[in-house]
Parts: structure tokens; sequence; C-alpha cells
């Protein structure tokens, strides 16, 4: 008689529950992969749809396109709402639960706002599609209701844009700024000059990419500087308004206000443990597994995992895609009668993109800048990119904005809030 097959149950469609997936793919086993959305968006592009240098479709795959291969595994387009730890079973919104033999949960981090939630309405963070059209609507709809006030005669006061946060995202997203204002956006508007543009970078410690080297850390603010923005380190946000951002006692005018300064743990987490840390984070033991429920793996952002140092691993999509693979193959090892492994991260290095021809990135004890370091964030991010069809997609948009300093999805799809921006301007000047 042939044993009973198990049923693996993984939470979330990103790096980690993709990957996990894959590699149970077409084994004897069976797997239900759970996501609110259809699609995994590769996360390291997304502030490149938000400065409108490519569309949505460029980083999304469809999950069951991704895993249409694989006869064993099951999609299903839902959120989760709890779980039975000791019952073995995940309840859904839409009513349905879920037996399981093994659960993988790899359901990502959001925004933190530090306790001001009611921030995120002025200053989106950078975690979703959605959030990457939003961005990229407010950033275009700047420019264009800047350009209608001066062409009726009104004076329509400086554009500045802020970013809040000097990790990879919030660098990325002010060098892609600056580039718009200064190289994409000049010959387009008649009564206005978008060069005019400050992109100001604020940062709560004292140095950007603190991540990274310190020696890159400081390439990295000599890059920016030299693209024009200016960077404000050792420098707390105390208040974002509509139209400013207060740092103490004092007040910088903003027309558009982006959050790139901190991230929090699904609330699943909290569904899972007790003993999450500050940012929402779960503890699991060297296997990736709860202590209590070693049937449990919790992977990627959601995870508090440790290196073999004791330091806490980094919320990196190389991070998250490892502990899929590893997850998985513990599941079937111990399937086979075998034993688990500890994890162990093979760090392949930090990159981040600065602008055209500007970034930096460590391998290892290699540290490098500019234009070579540039070159290596274009390389493995193509590489990284899931599906054929977008890796190609990826790299002529990119060709094109490199040969013709153009960006081809200046799409603005919601253009109703103009009144509201008109009124952020005027608060916006009142500030100054």
């Amino acid at each position: 008689m042939r044993p009973e097959r198990k049923r693996v149950v993984i939470i979330g469609g990103g790096f980690g529950g993709l990957y996990a997936a894959k590699s149970l793919g077409n084994e004897p086993v069976d797997v239900v992969l759970v996501d609110h959305k259809n699609h995994h968006v590769f996360q390291p592009l997304l502030y490149q749809v938000a400065t409108a240098a490519l569309s949505p479709g460029d980083i999304a795959s469809p999950i069951r396109g991704v895993l249409r291969h694989y006869a064993n595994i099951e999609v299903f387009l839902d959120e989760v709402v709890g779980f039975d730890l000791h019952g073995h079973r995940v309840h859904l919104k839409e009513g349905a639960d879920l037996a399981y033999d093994y659960l993988i949960v790899a359901a990502g981090a959001t925004h933190s706002y530090f306790g001001h939630e009611q921030w995120e309405a002025v200053a989106p963070g950078l975690k979703t599609l959605e959030d990457a059209t939003e961005i990229r609507r407010r950033i275009l709809l700047a420019f264009e209701n800047a350009e209608r006030l001066a062409a009726e005669g009104r004076n329509p006061g400086p554009l500045n844009f802020v970013v809040v946060g000097a990790g990879p995202t919030g660098v990325e997203l002010a060098g892609a700024l600056i580039e718009i204002a200064r190289g994409v956006l000049v010959q387009d508007f008649r009564s206005i000059d978008p060069a005019q543009a400050r992109v100001i970078l604020i940062q709560r410690g004292p140095r950007v990419l603190t991540a990274y080297p310190e020696d890159l850390s400081h390439s990295a603010v000599e890059q920016l500087r030299a693209m024009g923005v200016e960077v404000r380190t050792s420098a707390v946000v105390t208040s974002v308004e509509p139209g400013l951002v207060r740092i103490g006692d004092t007040v910088i005018p903003s027309t558009v206000t982006l959050w790139a300064a901190g991230v929090s743990a699904s609330r699943l987490g909290k569904m899972l443990s007790a003993d999450t840390d500050r940012a929402g984070r779960v503890p699991v033991g060297p296997d990736l597994a709860l202590s209590e429920h070693p049937e449990v793996f919790v992977i990627g952002d959601l995870a508090a995992a440790k290196d073999e140092r004791g330091q806490m691993l980094p919320g990196l999509a190389a991070v998250a895609l490892q502990e899929g693979k590893a997850a998985a193959s513990n599941i079937l090892t111990e399937l086979q009668g075998g034993r688990r492994k500890p994890f162990h991260y093979r760090d392949k290095g930090l990159l981040a993109t600065i602008g055209r021809q500007a970034a930096v990135a460590r391998f290892g004890s290699i540290h490098l800048t500019g234009l070579i370091a540039w070159i290596a964030w274009l390389s493995i991010h193509l590489i990284l990119l899931i599906g054929f069809r977008n890796r190609v997609l990826v790299l002529i948009n990119w060709a094109w904005a490199y040969f013709a300093y153009r960006r081809g999805a200046r799409l603005i799809t919601d253009v109703e809030p103009i009144r509201e921006r008109d009124r952020s301007t005027t608060e916006m000047r009142k500030a100054g």
C-alpha cells in the first residue's frame, strides 16, 4: 500500500515562497501556495516602476504561469486570517480551511512608520505594484500641476521631492528622481524648468546605506551629491504633513514625500508566535522552523533568522530565495528519513544603484563603485528576474533609457487628485 502523500502549504508568492514551491515541484508531495495577489513581483525593481523607467508588467509574473509545469502544485488566490497550529490548519478569508503536514510562511513585510501610521497617506512606501504606480502618479502629477499653474500665471512654488530613509530603496529613489528632473523631463515642459526641482534624501542615522561598508556608504553620498541630490544625515523626521516635512524645528517644503525608512513584518508573525521582535519577525531555529512546531517553517522578511556568527540576516531577496530552497530541502530530506540541516546563507554580495553609471557593490572583500558596480547591478538583476519575457523587456527598456535619455512608462492613471495637489502646493508655499 502506497503511503499517503504529505501536504505542504506555502503562504506567500514572493522570493521565499516561490522558490520553496519550485523546489518542491514534481516531488512526491502535494503543494498549495496561497497569496492574496495573483502575481510575483520582483521587488528590487519596484522603484523603477515608481519612477517611470519600467511598466508594472515588466517586473511581475503570474504565479500560476511560473508554476504551470509542476503538476503537484495548486495556487489559491486568498488571504490568510489565522492559524490552528495544533490542528495543523490554515484559515483563509473566504472561509476555507487548509490542512497541512508542513507549513512554510513567507508572508514578507510592509512599511513601518514607527507608530505614526497617519503619515502613510502623505508619504507612501514602496512594497507593491500598487505602491509603485501611486508614487509614479504623484511624481508626474507634481510636474504637470506646476506646469499648469505656471502657464496660468500663478506661482507653482518650489518642486521639492523628499525621500525619508537612505537604505537601498531610498538611495535608488532619490537617484532616479534627480535623473527624471534633470535628464528626462527638461525638454518636455514650456512654463517650468524641471531641472530646478530639488531632491532631498533624509537619513536618521549618521550615514546612508548602513548595511554596507563605510567606504561604499561614503561613495554613495558622493555620487548622489554629484548628481544633485541633497543628502541630510543624522536628521530625525518628527512630522510628515501635506506639503511639508519637519525635522525638529526645521520645516522642509515638500511637493511629494516618499517613505523608505523602515519595514515591519507581516501581521501573520504575531499569529504564529508571541515572541516576535520589535519589527514583528518570528524567531526561528537553525533549520528555519518554530521550536514548538517543527513542521512550521518561517522564511524571508518574516523570519528573525541568524547567521553562524549570531548576526541577524538582512531582509534581502537573496536571503529569502535561499531560505525557501533550504526549507523545501529539509522537508524532502525528512520525508526520506534523513535529518534536517541548519541553514547557511551564502552571501552573494550587496548592490545598490544610484543612477546612470553610478552604483556601489560589495562582493566579499571586493568593493566596487561607479560604472563597474552599475554594470554588475544591471547584470545580476537581469539574471534574477523571473521569466525570459520580462528579462527581454527590461533589457530593451534599459537600453532605450540609456541611449535616448527617455523613460517609456510615464503614465498618470488617475488625475482626480489635481485639486488635492493644488491644496498641498498652497500649504507648501505657506510653510516655505
